[in-house]
Protein backbone atom coordinates (compact mmCIF):
# COMPACT_ATOMS: atom_id res chain seq x y z
CA UNK A 1 0.00 0.00 0.00
CA UNK A 2 1.45 3.30 -0.93
CA UNK A 3 2.02 6.23 2.42
CA UNK A 4 2.20 9.28 1.13
CA UNK A 5 2.59 12.80 3.08
CA UNK A 6 0.91 15.75 1.07
CA UNK A 7 2.16 18.85 0.91
CA UNK A 8 -0.05 22.18 1.66
CA UNK A 9 0.42 23.48 -1.89
CA UNK A 10 -0.63 19.75 -2.77
CA UNK A 11 -3.64 20.00 -0.74
CA UNK A 12 -4.81 23.76 -1.45
CA UNK A 13 -4.89 23.37 -5.32
CA UNK A 14 -7.28 20.50 -4.33
CA UNK A 15 -9.18 22.65 -2.97
CA UNK A 16 -9.04 24.99 -5.53
CA UNK A 17 -9.25 22.85 -8.18
CA UNK A 18 -12.51 23.55 -9.83
CA UNK A 19 -12.45 20.45 -12.38
CA UNK A 20 -13.08 17.57 -9.87
CA UNK A 21 -11.20 15.16 -12.63
CA UNK A 22 -8.26 17.31 -12.00
CA UNK A 23 -4.83 15.84 -10.74
CA UNK A 24 -4.92 17.42 -7.58
CA UNK A 25 -8.61 17.23 -6.62
CA UNK A 26 -8.46 13.12 -7.94
CA UNK A 27 -5.80 12.95 -5.27
CA UNK A 28 -8.00 13.66 -2.63
CA UNK A 29 -10.70 11.23 -4.07
CA UNK A 30 -8.06 8.30 -4.22
CA UNK A 31 -7.50 8.82 -0.71
CA UNK A 32 -10.90 8.71 0.38
CA UNK A 33 -11.17 5.33 -2.01
CA UNK A 34 -8.37 3.49 0.39
CA UNK A 35 -5.88 4.01 -2.50
CA UNK A 36 -3.34 5.17 -0.89
CA UNK A 37 -2.62 5.93 3.50
CA UNK A 38 -2.40 9.77 3.83
CA UNK A 39 0.58 9.99 6.53
CA UNK A 40 -0.10 13.42 9.09
CA UNK A 41 0.70 14.51 12.55
CA UNK A 42 -0.45 17.41 14.74
CA UNK A 43 2.21 19.88 12.70
CA UNK A 44 0.83 18.66 9.44
CA UNK A 45 -2.71 19.14 10.22
CA UNK A 46 -2.09 22.64 11.78
CA UNK A 47 0.04 24.02 9.02
CA UNK A 48 -3.02 22.40 6.56
CA UNK A 49 -5.69 24.29 8.48
CA UNK A 50 -4.01 27.94 8.74
CA UNK A 51 -2.67 27.73 5.28
CA UNK A 52 -5.86 27.16 3.56
CA UNK A 53 -7.89 29.58 5.60
CA UNK A 54 -5.32 32.08 5.10
CA UNK A 55 -5.33 31.46 1.17
CA UNK A 56 -9.01 32.07 1.44
CA UNK A 57 -10.33 28.03 1.38
CA UNK A 58 -14.22 28.26 3.14
CA UNK A 59 -13.66 27.33 6.48
CA UNK A 60 -16.30 24.13 6.55
CA UNK A 61 -14.36 23.46 3.72
CA UNK A 62 -11.12 22.86 5.84
CA UNK A 63 -13.59 21.52 9.07
CA UNK A 64 -14.20 18.35 6.97
CA UNK A 65 -10.86 18.20 5.31
CA UNK A 66 -9.29 18.36 9.51
CA UNK A 67 -12.30 16.04 10.10
CA UNK A 68 -11.78 13.67 7.23
CA UNK A 69 -7.54 13.55 8.39
CA UNK A 70 -8.38 12.96 12.26
CA UNK A 71 -11.00 10.06 11.05
CA UNK A 72 -9.63 8.18 8.07
CA UNK A 73 -5.67 9.26 7.88
CA UNK A 74 -3.21 7.83 9.52
CA UNK A 75 -1.56 10.04 12.57
CA UNK A 76 2.00 9.57 12.60
CA UNK A 77 3.72 9.80 15.97
CA UNK A 78 7.08 11.82 15.46
CA UNK A 79 9.50 9.71 17.35
CA UNK A 80 12.55 10.80 15.02
CA UNK A 81 13.75 14.57 15.19
CA UNK A 82 17.09 14.54 13.56
CA UNK A 83 18.07 15.63 9.45
CA UNK A 84 21.39 15.56 7.97
CA UNK A 85 20.28 18.11 5.93
CA UNK A 86 17.57 21.02 6.77
CA UNK A 87 15.31 22.23 4.62
CA UNK A 88 15.24 25.88 3.49
CA UNK A 89 11.79 26.56 4.53
CA UNK A 90 11.62 25.49 8.45
CA UNK A 91 7.81 24.96 7.68
CA UNK A 92 8.65 21.44 5.93
CA UNK A 93 10.42 19.91 8.86
CA UNK A 94 6.78 18.72 9.65
CA UNK A 95 6.44 17.30 6.57
CA UNK A 96 9.54 15.47 6.43
CA UNK A 97 9.28 13.75 9.97
CA UNK A 98 5.56 12.88 9.16
CA UNK A 99 7.38 10.92 6.24
CA UNK A 100 10.37 9.76 7.76
CA UNK A 101 8.50 8.48 11.14
CA UNK A 102 5.20 7.28 9.00
CA UNK A 103 7.56 4.80 6.26
CA UNK A 104 6.14 7.40 3.88
CA UNK A 105 6.88 5.61 0.38
CA UNK A 106 6.00 9.21 -1.80
CA UNK A 107 6.01 12.80 -0.58
CA UNK A 108 3.98 14.98 -3.22
CA UNK A 109 4.91 18.65 -3.79
CA UNK A 110 4.97 21.54 -6.04
CA UNK A 111 8.19 22.72 -3.85
CA UNK A 112 11.53 22.23 -5.29
CA UNK A 113 13.15 22.56 -2.31
CA UNK A 114 10.89 19.75 -0.81
CA UNK A 115 12.07 18.15 -2.86
CA UNK A 116 15.70 18.86 -2.75
CA UNK A 117 15.97 17.67 0.65
CA UNK A 118 13.83 14.76 -0.19
CA UNK A 119 16.15 13.27 -2.16
CA UNK A 120 19.18 13.56 0.63
CA UNK A 121 16.47 11.64 3.70
CA UNK A 122 15.13 8.73 1.24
Amino acid sequence: MLRAVLDTNVVLAAKRSVHPQSPNAEIITRWMAGEFVWLVSDDVVTEYAEKLLEKGIDPLNVEQLVADLLQYGEEVPIRFFHFHHYPVDMDDVAFLLAAINGAATHVVTYDEHLKDVGGVLF
